[in-house]
């Protein structure tokens, strides 16, 4: 049986917001009294992308490839992760990244500003355009630590292809 042309996966990520942490989202630094904690720079939005990159390719999550236990990786940048995730996809298959959307869930910080930034680099850690990449932001109506402004969660999808 032949594998189909496409691929489509899911990421998810969630991260606690806690004061004086930098915000890092997409690879953009967000002026923010919080930020995500987290092992690495927390970016919650490259974390979902990676893991909807490697879902896709039928490949394990992000923690098989960068456990949160390795203290060599305490601070790392996420664009590390997607490009890994990336190579990971296109050595396991010959998998491109046709695009990705990403929804950012929370109340704070507020994000709407930095999206074409976002996209942007999002984009250039890829290796694709901004246009393929769509990012929505939303809140939780101040329900649940998300909606109380004490945590950031972001899901993203992911279509891949091989051969565009």
């Amino acid at each position: 049986m032949s594998q189909p042309a496409f691929r489509v996966g899911l990421g998810y990520d969630i991260h606690p917001l806690v004061a004086g942490r930098p915000c890092v989202l997409g690879g953009v630094h967000i002026p923010s009294p919080v930020g995500p904690d987290g092992h690495s720079d927390a970016d919650v939005v490259l974390h979902a992308v990676a893991d909807a990159i490697l879902g896709a390719a039928g490949l394990r999550d992000i923690g098989h490839y960068f456990p949160n236990t390795d203290a060599a990786l305490k601070g790392l940048d996420s664009a590390v992760i997607v490009k890994k995730a990336v190579a990971e996809a296109r050595a396991q298959g010959g998998w491109m990244v046709g695009n990705v959307d990403i929804v950012i869930i929370g109340e704070r910080p507020k994000v709407m500003a930095h999206v074409d930034a976002m996209k942007a680099q999002v984009a250039a850690i890829i290796g694709i355009t901004p246009a393929q990449v769509g990012i929505k932001a939303t809140t939780n109506e101040g329900m649940d630590a998300i909606g109380q402004g004490k945590a950031l969660a972001v899901q993203a999808i992911c279509l891949i292809s091989k051969g565009f």
